[in-house]
């Protein structure tokens, strides 16, 4: 299994990146990647300093770690900017805070992280047709996600996924233990969103491939 979206206490989460990579692994996982909120005023603190247990991963805590960030709440017109900071700064993942219906995010935010060409746009709420199409052009993986509240608009990303070719990535948004869901919760969101057996073991293979893609970036 892999979480490609969670939380530390760098940002809103409970634990410490030491042990939320501990808890994973004793939870099954196998690749995991650290993407606390970030705006302009903690990126650097926060790849900086979650970015030390990151490269442990694979070497003592026993799975591989991205160091990764989520842009969230971020105007859309500062979105493109900070992408490329997190990058040039050692983020191996850039994920942007989508328009959940269940937050108030800023109309537009969708649009410009996929112009942006973050990883993941996490929860996307009711994404509309053209950003879906625009998310495939630019490889953007659009996010299933088991967290409550953010889950509700699931089936429409699902139905537009599938609709316009777009990959899918299942994540947990894990902020506590808790939030480590088994490998059935996982396939049981995924299908309850519409998926497929099929569409749910691609999904997964696509959370594999960013790992690699990330492993690369880390090795660069």
């Amino acid at each position: 299994m892999i979480d490609l979206h969670t939380h530390t206490l760098f940002s809103d989460g409970a634990l410490l990146p030491t042990e939320l990579a501990r808890r994973a692994k004793a939870a099954g996982y196998q690749a995991m990647a650290f993407t606390d909120h970030v705006d302009s005023s903690n990126l650097f603190l926060v790849l900086e300093n979650v970015g030390r247990v990151a490269t442990q991963g694979a070497t003592y805590l026993g799975l591989d770690i991205l160091l990764g960030v989520e842009l969230t709440h971020v105007p859309p017109g500062l979105i493109p900017e900070l992408v490329a900071t997190a990058r040039m700064n050692g983020a191996q993942l850039v994920l942007a805070h989508g328009e959940t219906i269940v937050e108030p995010v800023e109309r537009g935010t969708n649009l410009q992280a996929i112009e942006a060409g973050v990883d993941i746009l996490a929860h996307p709420g009711l994404i509309t047709p053209e950003e879906v199409e625009l998310a495939v052009e630019r490889g953007v993986c659009l996010e299933i996600t088991t967290r409550k509240g953010h889950s509700l608009t699931n089936g429409h990303v699902a139905a537009m996924a599938r609709r316009f070719g777009a990959k899918l990535v299942i994540n947990n948004d894990a902020h506590a233990p808790e939030d480590l869901v088994s490998r059935d919760r996982r396939q049981h969101v995924a299908l309850g969103a519409g998926l497929t057996q099929d569409e749910y073991l691609q999904a997964e293979a696509n959370s594999w491939a960013l790992v690699e893609k990330g492993r690369r970036k880390g090795e660069g």
